[in-house]
């Protein structure tokens, strides 16, 4: 109230009022909520008009909190970004519809007082739900790997079985899941026929054939979304989610990376011809490219124009913060990832030779031996990358004698779907729709604090109230729990973004047959079956 009170104030005495939120959806309808305190908005939802014509509303927008970038912002104005507004609301008032709706009915069903269901999170929950399920039905089988170790030509080489008699030994199969695919490989060796595997192949004569050596390129990943992110940091640096919207949060405010709730490809030209700069400086012409390198944005969510994370400043990690800012040890590891991603993606791209053969015997029996040597590095220079991506085979040619001394063999089985982790999880929610980069984290936090999913190690197992919620609603509400109507409604919210559809029809279509089901489920009997979990082991 404090706060708001200052705000009336300030904007009584000033006949001009410039706002500066953040530049999403969330900031937009912040500074019309401002707006509106100040009783510059004349509000009839969704008719909105604005009231006091004798003050000036200027609307400004940056990417990142920088002298220059405001300078620019403030010679740039715009306006009020009104269907910004009404996306946003109407997806608040979606979510409410069906969270205070939902929610009481699940109290009846459970006499748990404490649970909720969301549009979104329900989803979620759903995610690692269907995922667990998967996995115990996925029949576990076991099979063999065979590796040769050769002689040739006195250097030995390790070589992967490719085909008995002819016949490829790899199988490959994909199954459909509740999400996307699952492919996973075995052989067609087993337990039982491996012995007499091994003894065929020791007995037999090799020689080299089909020799190969290409080279190809590799270029450098895009630069940060909110989503990718979160995942690097996730496995480079073991953050959770938010943790790293928190760290980010402060470099962002303290101006050392761009607005970091994005999912944007777009790298600044001012940004990318200063890394062409610092790029020559540091590691030499050979290194930078003659133009600048741009990325397609794949995410058919993408929002607005906003720009990929990346530093403001060409400020390596070591000299950040060496002022008055406080910086902890994660700030910096964070910031490193951005600094190190968005450089990279200016660099000339790695070039990479591959040399592969086949050794066959004349009973047709193949091993498959390849190796990868890096012979220009290009963005690797900045880019960590492991050891075994630059192994050499030793020249041979076609038809030289190979002398098989003997074989590895490791039992295997064949692994189920993964569970998700909060990168898996977060790259599943962006590729289906779900949620925006904004949410991500808190969805995730959510689904964690109300009990319906908990943590083994770094993965995700539903709990047995999360695993029961999860079907009830989704065999109860099955058209609203379903993952393309999740993402078919964050469409919608794009194009009332976009001033392509109306918030109130788009509300109507909904709400008119929820209520039609939410009412037949109130008249059913019964209550939802939980087992009681206890720590008994």
């Amino acid at each position: 109230q404090k706060v708001i009170d200052q705000l009336i104030s300030l904007g009584k005495e000033h006949d001009e009022i410039i706002l500066a939120t953040d530049l999403d959806r969330e900031g937009e309808s912040i500074s019309y909520h401002v707006a509106y305190i100040l009783g510059l908005i004349k509000e009839n939802w969704p008719k909105i008009e604005f009231a006091d014509v004798s003050k000036k509303i200027r609307r400004i927008v940056f990417h990142e909190i920088t002298a220059s970038a405001l300078k620019e912002a403030l010679e740039n104005p715009s306006e009020l970004r009104i269907d910004l507004v009404k996306a946003q609301q109407a997806r608040r008032i979606l979510d409410r519809i069906v969270g205070y709706e939902l929610s009481p009915l699940l109290w009846k069903k459970t006499g748990k007082n404490w649970l909720s269901a969301g549009r979104v999170q329900t989803v979620g929950v759903r995610l690692v739900v269907e995922r667990e399920k998967e996995r115990t039905a996925f029949g576990l089988e076991p099979y063999i790997l065979m590796t040769g170790i050769f002689t040739i030509e006195g250097n030995e080489v390790a070589a992967k079985l490719k085909k008995i008699k002819g016949e490829a030994v790899e199988i490959a199969k994909t199954i459909k899941l509740y999400a996307g695919e699952y492919t996973f490989t075995k052989t067609s060796i087993t337990t039982e026929t491996a012995e007499t595997t091994k003894a065929a192949l020791m007995g037999a004569t090799f020689k080299v054939e089909d020799m190969k050596e290409t080279v190809t390129n590799r270029y450098p990943t895009p630069p940060y979304t909110t989503s990718s992110l979160q995942q690097d940091a996730f496995f480079k640096c073991g953050f959770s989610s938010r943790q790293v919207m928190s760290l980010a949060q402060s470099l962002y405010e303290k101006g050392f990376i761009t607005y970091h709730r994005t999912d944007s490809f777009n790298l600044s030209t001012q940004f990318v011809f200063r890394a062409k700069d610092y790029i020559i400086e540091k590691f030499g012409k050979g290194y930078a490219l003659e133009r600048p390198r741009g990325y397609r944005t794949k995410s058919r969510m993408a929002q607005e124009a906003h720009e990929a994370i990346r530093p403001t400043k060409l400020i390596e990690v070591d000299d950040l913060g060496k002022k008055k800012e406080s910086l902890t040890i994660n700030h910096k590891k964070l910031y490193k990832l951005i600094f190190d991603r968005a450089v990279a993606t200016q660099m000339k791209e790695a070039e990479l030779k591959t040399v592969t053969f086949d050794l066959v015997s004349a009973e047709n029996h193949v091993f498959e031996a390849s190796a990868t040597k890096v012979m220009f590095d290009g963005f690797l220079r900045l880019m960590e990358t492991t050891k075994q991506e630059n192994r050499e085979l030793a020249k041979v040619t076609d038809g030289t004698k190979a002398t098989l001394k003997e074989i590895e063999v490791k039992e295997q089985k064949t692994s189920p779907p993964p569970r998700y982790n909060e990168a898996s999880l977060i790259r599943t929610m962006e590729e289906e729709g779900i949620g925006r980069p904004s949410t991500y984290a808190a969805i995730i936090s959510l689904i964690q604090v109300k009990g319906y999913v908990e943590k083994d190690g770094r993965y995700f197992v539903p709990t047995v109230i999360g695993t029961a919620i999860s079907d009830y609603l989704s065999k109860s509400f099955s058209h609203i729990f379903e993952l393309d109507f999740t993402s078919g409604m964050e469409n919608k919210f794009d194009e009332i973004a976009e001033g392509k559809e109306d918030a109130i029809s788009v509300l109507d279509d909904f709400y008119k047959p929820f209520l039609i089901e939410l009412e037949e489920k109130k008249k059913e009997v019964g209550m939802i079956q939980i087992k009681e979990e206890t720590n008994e082991k």
